[in-house]
């Protein structure tokens, strides 16, 4: 009768005992779990907080003479947070681009304090349509270049790689010579004129400018040798140029074989 009391009595206690266990063990993982919120949430705030891990250098690298360093970090630190971890490197890559005189840039961070960038800057070679300049590659960009001396080059919308390829063509051709182009015009039809820094007026028209060009290098040590001075060349014949000639009372214009 004992025996069989013990047993019953064992068979009772036993679920009370995995109950217990049951509950000791979700109350264990809610606490893990509290623990890891607590401490992501604490390691989040101090990877935010910019006086524990504030970003102390911007160090710039690379060659350039145009781009305002001391405004371009002043812009930096007002855009992003001062936390090392916090800073969006992509989103300071994208303003860094968007200065009128980058041309290209790249940006990483460095541990423990320093941001990182290395610029590109934009090479003028020309001013275009009087408000933008032209890179090497005929692409335009904002900036202020008054007071660059570059050659001066006028053209419709989108055709500023024709032009810029044009110019440097015949700058390569009048390299030969004391000449060089000070303005340079490319009509709506694609005709070309040419103002050279002696003051000479081109009209090269839309055909075989270069041909044209080079007809005109010929023939100018003759023209050079008038008592007058050239003001201005038709080279749009095929045999021949019309010479407008200046002085002080009136212009004349002859045609040269």
């Amino acid at each position: 009768m004992t025996s069989k009391t013990n047993t019953a009595s064992a068979a009772r206690s036993k679920p009370a005992k995995d109950k217990a266990s049951l509950w000791g063990g979700v109350a264990f993982l809610l606490f893990v779990i509290a623990a890891l919120v607590f401490g992501a949430v604490k390691a989040n705030g101090y990877m935010q907080d910019e006086q524990q891990m504030p970003v102390q250098v911007i160090d710039f690298s690379g060659d350039y003479q145009h781009v305002n360093i001391t405004r371009l970090e002043r812009l930096i630190r007002k855009s992003q947070p001062g936390s090392f971890f916090a800073l969006d490197v992509n989103e300071v890559f994208e303003l860094v681009e968007a200065q009128p005189w980058v041309y290209r840039a790249s940006v990483r961070k460095k541990w423990p304090n320093t941001l990182k960038i290395y610029l590109v800057e934009q090479q003028p070679v020309a001013k275009w349509n009087e408000d933008l300049l032209l890179n090497p590659y005929g692409d335009t960009f904002n900036a202020d270049g008054h007071d660059l001396a570059l050659p001066r080059l006028y053209g419709p919308g989108g055709s500023e790689k024709t032009a810029l390829e044009g110019y440097n063509s015949m700058h390569a051709l009048l390299a030969t010579t004391a000449m060089d182009i000070e303005e340079l015009s490319l009509s709506e039809r694609f005709a070309w004129q040419v103002q050279l820094e002696n003051g000479i007026e081109l009209n090269l028209g839309r055909k075989e400018f270069i041909d044209r060009l080079q007809r005109f290098i010929d023939v100018y040590p003759l023209l050079a040798q008038q008592e007058k001075t050239v003001k201005y060349i038709d080279l749009r014949y095929d045999t021949g140029v019309a010479v407008g000639w200046g002085n002080s009372s009136s212009d004349t214009t002859n045609k040269e074989s």
